[in-house]
């Protein structure tokens, strides 16, 4: 695993990732409208040279070997 970046719900998200991972966070912020968010990070890593994106709150979005794109929350 390559460690990658933190980042704020709402801020840009890094250049690097992919349009299909860049709608999901979109979604996923999307979804969190009318919470207080303010503390909130996403972390970047990268597994097996495809990006983990994990929400504070354990939401996660993967891009599976076959470039598919899965929001899972691993806390719930």
């Amino acid at each position: 695993m390559q460690l990658g970046t933190r980042w704020a719900v709402g801020d840009a998200p890094p250049a690097q990732l992919t349009p299909e991972v860049l709608a999901a966070i979109r979604q996923v912020e999307g979804e969190l409208l009318g919470l207080d968010v303010t503390d909130w990070r996403w972390t970047l890593t990268w597994l097996e040279r495809r990006p983990v994106v994990q929400l504070d709150d354990g939401t996660t979005i993967r891009v599976a070997a076959d470039g598919e794109v899965h929001v899972s929350n691993e806390e719930a």
